[in-house]
């Protein structure tokens, strides 16, 4: 009888069994299934090199290939002697005063050529009155700046000597994640300074260069050090060549905590080659606005799956307006090579001049098309901008002019040209006022103050200026 009850709980201890392994693998297999992506792309996998070694990790060729080939960068900017009011001199008369000091700055600048030529970043050398440069042999000589493009922040400088030893051009568009590079400048004015890293990404956007007026922004990540005074130096592969230059780093304190971001040297080269051709940087534009495609974007525009770069819309009267290019359109390729950041379509425009024809590759409601268009300059594009005008709450808006964003030091903002009754007059807003910001949000162009505002229900602060420099905020309830 025992064995009898023994045996009974033994079937029903292994059916128990059956019924919870039965029932596990039928739940995981459902929550596997509920949780997958609808929408993927490829997915990719790699092969071991045949040459692969991990102890063949030597970085003294190219650190010592590179460092007498980055120089010191020390600027000097005359400082207006301050107003002081002293009672003495209504009774004595004016005194003497010292003109003070020059205010100093200090970066780093990359030798790209032998007879003299240095890259740099524009915001190294900005607005200085006098630029010394100092080479590894300590040699010190005084700059000329050749070119400057805040798009990019990338300057040109030039110094008078000859056979100097420079970093020869790499292709940044080669580079892989995870490939080493090393960081060479002046970090904190420590000269000679070399550090190891790696690519952590490419074709990153920012919304960093706010003195831009039309920002190209496709950085190279790297966790190589970089430090205050790393700017405008040089970021290398490994057999010495530049592919980059170090030019911010985002930190709370200011100090490397492993996340830097450089100019490309594909972007850096071309810069350099219409500066020394032209005196300026001739870059062609397609007139559109980018979005990255998501997956967020994906279901919410019906798009098909992640692939390509969304047109948030197209310049009106701009080379893609008159081929046919629209907001909603998808593109997937251009001139054939495809794109599928804001940074890599950039990146293959940044190759042509204005004049040049581009082939765009792009979905429209599932259906691929073939375009072609012409780029625009920059000052036509500006031109078919500053004709432009929107009309919001009675105002009728424009860009700001040119000479009075130059007069005041601003780099964006959009005019009230005219003032009608409604939501903007009532504020106490006057005519003529531009428009910098809204909630903090930089404002760059009348269709985009329209689209921040249009269906926008709460409160609005409004940041501006008025033409003869009077700033001002303004409150809206909408």
């Amino acid at each position: 009888m025992k064995i009898r009850h023994i045996f009974s709980y033994l079937i029903i201890a292994v059916t128990a069994s059956l019924i919870a392994v039965f029932t596990y693998v039928r739940v995981t297999d459902h929550v596997n299934n509920s949780g997958r992506a609808t929408m993927t792309r490829q997915a990719w996998q790699t092969d071991m090199p045949e040459n692969f070694n991990p102890d063949n990790m030597d970085f003294t060729y190219a650190a010592e290939r590179t460092v007498h080939g980055v120089v010191h960068v020390k600027t000097l900017r005359e400082r207006d002697r301050p107003e002081v009011h002293d009672p003495l001199e209504f009774f004595f008369g004016p005194r003497e005063r010292e003109d003070p000091d020059p205010e100093a700055g200090f970066g780093s600048g990359v030798i790209v050529t032998a007879d003299g030529n240095i890259v740099t970043n524009y915001h190294v050398i900005h607005e200085a009155d006098e630029i010394q440069v100092t080479l590894h042999d300590q040699r010190t000589f005084t700059a000329e700046v050749k070119g400057e493009d805040p798009d990019t922040d990338i300057a040109i400088l030039r110094i008078d000597s000859e056979n100097l030893p420079y970093i020869p051009f790499g292709e940044s568009g080669e580079l892989n994640k995870g490939e080493w590079v090393l960081a060479v400048g002046n970090p904190f004015g420590l000269t000679s300074s070399v550090t190891a890293g790696i690519i952590s990404a490419k074709e990153r956007t920012l919304g960093v260069l706010q003195e831009a007026d039309m920002p190209l922004e496709s950085f190279l990540q790297t966790d190589a050090a970089v430090n205050v005074g790393n700017s405008g130096g040089a970021l290398v592969n490994m057999k010495g060549e530049l592919v980059g230059v170090p030019t911010l780093i985002i930190s709370p304190t200011q100090t490397h905590i492993g996340t830097a971001f450089a100019v490309p040297s594909g972007i850096i080269k071309r810069v350099k080659e219409d500066i020394m051709e032209f005196g300026e940087v001739r870059r062609g534009l397609l007139g559109i606005t980018l979005q990255e495609v998501t997956s967020e974007l994906a279901e919410e525009k019906d798009l098909h799956d992640l692939d390509g770069v969304y047109v948030e819309s197209a310049l009106e009267g701009g080379p893609t307006d008159q081929v046919g290019i629209r907001g909603g359109d998808v593109i997937l390729k251009v001139n054939g090579n495809t794109v599928n950041s804001s940074g890599e379509l950039q990146q293959e425009v940044r190759r042509f001049h204005p004049g040049d024809n581009v082939a765009i590759t792009l979905m429209r409601n599932g259906q691929e098309m073939e375009l072609e268009a012409t780029l625009i300059s920059v000052d036509e594009h500006r031109e078919i901008r500053m004709q432009q005008e929107e009309e919001l709450m009675g105002a009728t808006l424009r860009m700001a002019p040119e000479d009075i964003k130059e007069r005041l030091n601003i780099p964006h903002g959009v005019q009230i040209v005219e003032l009608d009754p409604g939501e903007f007059d009532t504020a106490g807003i006057g005519e003529g006022f531009i428009i910098l910001g809204i909630n903090r949000q930089r404002v760059s162009e009348p269709g985009h103050l329209v689209e921040l505002l249009e269906d926008f229900s709460g409160n609005v602060y409004i940041e501006g200026v008025y033409p003869d420099g009077t700033s001002a905020m303004y409150g809206l309830s909408l």
